[in-house]
Parts: structure tokens; sequence; C-alpha cells
């Protein structure tokens, strides 16, 4: 991912019927865990869904609020159909992941009792990962006036390298929030078996991580040079 500067093209400003397809997606992440796991007492699934409406919501306040017009531009349909071939199936794919899978098993997992309920500290352990990670993907979204839902060089919008905020740390900080998260959610939730549906959002991470990378450091100017300054992509020392 990449971002800086103003763009060259005139500033879009989000409408409304974005910001409630926004609103829409984040509320209905929670309504599906608190569905699936049947109880309304869950102390667990409501800690869990106001951080995930906060930092969803509130994170793209954040970066609309720094740069105007980012909203629209994720949502358009240009944007999709410039995409990478490649990335419009793994694009769909990634947020499919990292959302509903994860809170379905959980839920049932909650509502038939698969899983014994973990030690209230992995617990609270795993609340305070969902927080670091959900907070570090909405930094590197407010942070990259270039961070586009889909792989596309933006050559209309001016398109430049991004190398501050968490961006100094490793290359792609707006998957590597969101994989931390998705294992503090294992332990928030008390779930063993939403491993399985995070093992698949780690692996589609991963993957598409991979490709990205490979597109910006062959198409995009500048960042194979920030690719020799920041060496990892998703974790310091590892990879």
């Amino acid at each position: 991912m990449t971002s800086s500067t103003e763009g060259r093209n005139a500033t879009r400003t989000a409408s409304a019927r974005q910001w409630i397809r926004v609103a829409a997606a984040y509320l209905l992440i929670p309504l599906v865990l608190l569905l699936c796991g049947g109880d309304l007492g869950w102390w667990q699934a409501w800690g869990y869904s106001l951080l995930i409406v906060a930092a969803g919501i509130g994170g793209r306040v954040w970066a609309e609020r720094r740069h105007p017009g980012l909203l629209a531009e994720r949502q358009a349909t240009e944007t999709f159909q410039n995409a990478k071939a490649w990335d419009k199936v793994l694009a769909p794919l990634m947020a499919l992941s990292v959302g509903f899978p994860v809170v379905i098993v959980a839920g049932l997992d909650h509502r038939l009792g698969w899983s014994s309920v973990f030690p209230h500290g992995l617990i609270m352990l795993g609340f305070v990962l969902v927080s670091l990670g959900y907070a570090y993907a909405a930094w590197a979204l407010a942070e990259n006036r270039f961070f586009s839902s889909v792989v596309r060089i933006q050559t209309d919008r001016g398109h430049v390298v991004c190398d501050s905020g968490p961006y100094r740390l490793v290359r792609h900080p707006g998957y590597a929030g969101n994989i931390l998260a998705l294992l503090g959610i294992v332990l928030a939730l008390s779930s063993v078996w939403t491993l399985v549906p995070v093992a698949v959002a780690f692996i589609i991470a991963v993957l598409r991580t991979a490709l990205e990378d490979r597109t910006l450091l062959d198409e995009l100017p500048g960042y194979r040079d920030y690719a020799r300054r920041v060496r990892y992509r998703l974790l310091p020392g590892i990879y």
C-alpha cells in the first residue's frame, strides 16, 4: 500500500449512502455474532461488538477527515473495475474472511459449547490484541491517502509511496493489524474452533500481500527503494 500528498483529481466527497454502507457492514458483524451465539448475556460478544464498531466506523471517520474523498474512492465502481485481475477475486475473499466466518463459528461455538471457556486472563489478553490490531489497521488507513480497497496503481490520483506512521515498521500494516485482531478474537471469544476460519483468512492475507508487494515493486516508482529500507511485509524480523 502507499500514500501521501494531494491527489491530482478533484476530491469526491463521500455520500450519505456510502456512510450508511460502512455503518451497516460494521453493525451486521456484531448482529451475526449475537444471533449465532443465541445469548444476549454473552459479555464477550458485546465487548467485541463495541470494539469492531468503534474501530471500523471510527477509523473511517478518522481517515476521511485526514483525506477527504478516500471513502468515496474505496467504494467507487471504477475502483474495482481497474483492479488487478487476481485481486478481483482476492479482495472480496479477504473482506469476507476477516469478518463473517470468524463470528459465525465463534457464535455457534458459544451456543453449542464446542470449546471450554478460557481463563479470564486469556480472554482479556485477547481483547488487548483485538484492540491493538484494529487500532493499528485504522492508523494505516488514516495515514495512507492511497489505501485502496483493491490493488491498483492509482496514476489518476498521483500515487506515491507512503513511508510514514505504521509504514515505517512494515510495508502492509493494514493486513498486519487485522491478522493480530483475528488472533485476539480466538482468545476474546473463547473459541478454539475459530482457528479454522482465522487460518483461512491468514493464508488469503499472506497470498494477497505477496501479490500486492510484487505489483508495487514492479509498477510504483520509489517502492523498491522503500522496500530496501523497510524490509518486512507483515511482521518485523520474520516476514
